[in-house]
């Protein structure tokens, strides 16, 4: 897959977002000689990631209804409700993919972790299922745990995941 640099993004920042090493990076688009020459508009690949377009899902979360709904070809599959970001660690509304997944991560995270491609934020289970449908979290996305495993089984990593208030 590819991103598109946004301004003020560095190299490093990208291979953070995406979990990759800037050497991963740097391997993946020969024609990046100085990392710190990167400009905004400016295409790079992503290893180990397929194209997003490839993938018939993609995802959306509506912030101010709670709820996150699983599209396949553009088809409305199925809607859950999810717990959001609280006013002080909002949820991050813009696109993204899932980069990665950790099956019982342990902690708060409930029993599947689905990282997005951007550092520190996911969607997850939860050990406190009474915090669905509530602007509770840290800024990720909480789902009950039956749900989220069961999305976890529909959508690779790839996937698109737009986020809007």
């Amino acid at each position: 897959m590819y991103h598109i640099v946004k301004r003020g993004e560095t190299l490093a920042v990208i291979a953070a977002n995406y979990r990759r090493t800037l050497q991963q990076l740097l391997a993946a688009n020969p024609g990046i000689t100085n990392p710190a020459l990167i400009y905004p508009g400016q295409r790079i690949a992503i290893p180990g990631l397929p194209d997003p377009a490839s993938i018939p899902y993609s995802i959306s979360v509506s912030l101010g209804n709670k709820r996150l709904s699983l599209f396949r070809s553009g088809t409305l599959i199925k809607s859950y409700p999810v717990g959001i970001g609280k006013m002080l660690t909002q949820t991050p509304v813009g696109e993204y993919v899932i980069v990665n997944r950790e099956p019982n991560p342990g902690g708060p995270y409930g029993s599947m972790w689905l990282s997005l491609s951007k550092l520190g934020y996911g969607i997850h289970g939860t050990n406190n299922p009474a915090s669905i449908s509530k602007a509770v979290s840290k800024g990720c996305i909480r789902m009950h745990n039956k749900d989220v495993l069961e999305l976890a089984r529909q959508v690779p990593n790839g996937t698109r995941v737009r986020i809007t208030r």
